[in-house]
């Protein structure tokens, strides 16, 4: 199953979206604005990535400026993101232990 951290706002993640529905596969939509994102997902992700939590924090929020975050503390970084999940970049796609970040969203075809 394909699962997505997807916001419908976001011209990108909705691209990636597409892709994957057009597709007609089996997927998982994670609207992680909206409170659907958890740890374990988080990390779950971030292991399909093989991605570190600082590779998916969007650093040039203003809402991030006004944290203080240690950018070497992962522990920190995961938190700030389940906290304001506005910092966590998107979409992110994976399938088992294979995922990508769907900018652009053509990324996603790496995961067929």
């Amino acid at each position: 199953m394909f699962k997505i951290i997807h916001n419908p706002r976001c011209s990108k993640s909705r691209e990636a979206l597409k892709i994957l529905e057009d597709r007609k596969v089996k997927l998982q939509i994670i609207h992680y604005l909206e409170g659907e994102l958890s740890m374990d997902l988080l990390e779950e992700a971030l292991a399909a990535l093989k991605l570190e939590p600082r590779d998916v924090l969007r650093t040039k929020e203003d809402e991030f400026k006004s944290l203080k975050v240690d950018l070497n503390n992962t522990t920190q970084i995961k938190q700030a993101i389940l906290a304001h999940p506005k910092l966590l970049e998107r979409p992110l796609i994976w399938k088992g232990k294979k995922g990508v970040i769907g900018r652009p969203p053509e990324n996603v075809l790496a995961l067929f």
